[in-house]
């Protein structure tokens, strides 16, 4: 079976999408991201290289000596390590940065599709193999969202596929048909954080994918982490874009929320 190059962020998407490439015969390279991946993905890989930021230039050299042509990038980078002082003081990265008429994520990762390309390799999408993972429509939950929560629902989708058709964000917070957060640079968690301690209990988070999502690349995530921090934050539902949407540890999460009597939804 044909190798797969995996590019690989935080978090456990990473991990999920090399075990499943596995089981479905594939060879997995993978390139780590130092300070970001997560240890656990050497028990998916058959070979595994760590990088720092600043060697991203030897990604390509490593595929190409590896023979691999299909290539997926999984996994977040955090936002603040590009203003970090390794991404200032490099001169490979200050100049492809510079190249990029502007720093949204869509522009970065674009870029970054661009060069891999360039070089000859495929950009998959990220949700390959895994397929399964992405909620089709419906409630998730025992518990449907209340009237005044679809309300916040619809509310929220408007308004979420404004600011991602930006590249601003991708996820809202709403009370009331109240625009309690959205999110910015600071990613999901830290909005659903910063909302909760703004408008206390009963905040509907709403996640949606970009109006032209490019799925190889910054596709919409929630997971068990998410969900606890939803309870943690006392919101009460949260909404998602059916068939868009990578649910991991979907049943430890749905469990976890039926217990709590808390809402999923994908619309």
């Amino acid at each position: 079976m044909e190798k797969i190059g995996l590019i690989a962020g935080n978090r456990k998407f990473p991990a999920l999408f090399a075990e499943a490439a596995k089981e479905k015969g594939h060879p997995v390279i993978c390139i780590a991201i130092k300070g970001e991946t997560s240890p656990l993905l050497k028990k998916y890989a058959d070979r595994i290289y760590w990088l720092h930021l600043k060697d991203y230039r030897r990604i390509f050299t490593i595929f190409k000596k590896e023979g691999v042509r299909k290539v997926v990038m999984v996994g977040q980078i955090s936002p603040r390590r590009l203003f970090s002082r390794e991404v200032r003081t490099n001169p490979e990265l200050r100049e492809l940065l510079t190249s990029m008429q502007d720093h949204k994520a869509g522009t970065i990762f674009g870029g970054i599709v661009k060069e891999m390309e360039e070089a000859g390799f495929e950009l998959i999408d990220s949700t390959t193999f895994v397929e399964e993972q992405l909620p089709a429509k419906g409630t998730l939950t025992i518990r449907e969202p209340t009237f005044q929560e679809w309300e916040d629902i619809y509310f929220g989708i408007s308004l979420a596929k404004q600011i991602a058709h930006l590249d601003i964000g991708q996820t809202v917070a709403v009370k009331n048909k109240a625009i309690v957060g959205v999110e910015a640079f600071e990613g999901t968690d830290n909005l659903i954080r910063r909302a909760g301690s703004l408008a206390g209990k009963g905040i509907v988070v709403v996640k949606v994918s970009r109006p032209r999502q490019d799925m190889r690349f910054d596709i919409p995530v929630v997971g068990l982490n998410t969900l606890r921090n939803l309870i943690n934050a006392s919101a009460s539902c949260l909404a998602i874009e059916a068939g868009k949407t990578l649910f991991i540890d979907k049943i430890r999460g749905i469990a976890l929320a039926n217990r709590k009597g808390f809402s999923i939804v994908a619309v």
